[in-house]
């Protein structure tokens, strides 16, 4: 009997220790907010008027650049642009210099909205994760995460 009562302060201890845990672990798993839903609500917010592309791609068009340049698949992009999370923190941005890129080889939410402008052209592209790194963390970038670029194009060939 006295050996049984020793036990019983231990194995309630051990339950609501492992109860607590569960209570934890439960409430910090945050489900991912829908990613239309997020861009939505920051366009909203940010009075961005934007564009929704059927991709999924949301963009504006700062200035539209001159010229017809049809952008053949291997496309050489020179521009200047700077990345941002949704709480506009700066991920990336070239080093504030023009940067050329081969643009097959970009994200699709850049093939897809570049091409929406010209030389000299600016647009800014609100990029859901399915078009950008998907749900793989990239550098600075967590996985899942709507990347908010503005990118100014100077030349494509």
């Amino acid at each position: 009997m006295r050996l049984k009562s020793y036990f019983r302060p231990m194995i309630k201890f051990r339950f609501l220790t492992v109860l607590f845990l569960c209570v934890v672990a439960v409430s910090s798993c945050k489900k991912d907010e829908d990613p239309e839903k997020q861009i939505t609500d920051f366009i909203k917010q940010n009075n961005i008027n934007a564009v929704r592309d059927d991709s999924g791609l949301y963009y504006q068009i700062i200035k539209p650049g001159t010229g017809s340049f049809a952008y053949p698949s291997n496309t050489k992009i020179t521009i200047k642009y700077e990345g941002r999370l949704l709480n506009g923190s700066v991920f990336d941005n070239g080093g504030g210099k023009e940067q050329t890129f081969n643009l097959a080889e970009l994200i699709t939410g850049w093939r897809i909205g570049i091409p929406k402008i010209q030389k000299g052209g600016e647009i800014r592209l609100i990029v859901p994760p399915s078009l950008g790194y998907g749900s793989s963390a990239t550098g600075p970038i967590p996985a899942n995460s709507v990347l908010d670029f503005t990118i100014q194009l100077s030349n494509a060939q």
